[in-house]
């Protein structure tokens, strides 16, 4: 059988992504993974993830903040080239959330400080991306 033939259901794969790291001690693993780094306390993480954002039925991965960095985890089993556009929404729509938890005014004066995003997409597809 070639790899053209093969048919699988990818919801499972995205599904124990998040699954697995929708658990503030393995989400807190992937990111000293990431970074590098060695934090131990989970209480600092604030999940950010989106369940059927607005009426389009989207959702990401895996979103949280961390030493004020709004994380964002996206895994892929299948080629998909607009993932930075997907990724831009997802940012925007966690800032929006932010904003709105913090009580923060967008139209004062005052300028606003908010988290710095981080958006990462794991692909274990078989289509190689294409690089430009």
């Amino acid at each position: 059988m070639s790899q053209e033939n093969i048919y699988y259901n990818r919801k499972y794969k995205d599904s124990l992504f998040r699954f697995i790291f929708n658990d503030k001690n393995a989400a807190l693993s992937l990111y000293n993974a990431i970074n590098d780094s060695n934090y131990h306390e989970t209480d600092a993480m604030e999940f950010y993830t989106m369940n059927d954002f607005l009426y389009m039925g989207m959702k990401n991965d895996l979103s949280f903040l961390l030493d004020w960095n709004l994380n964002m985890f996206e895994h892929q089993s299948s080629y998909n080239p607009n993932m930075p556009l997907r990724g831009l929404i997802y940012t925007s729509a966690a800032l929006k959330k932010f904003i709105e938890k913090n009580r923060l005014d967008m139209y004062s004066s005052k300028l606003l400080t908010i988290p710095v995003p981080r958006y990462y997409v794991f692909y274990n597809g078989l289509k190689k991306p294409q690089m430009k």
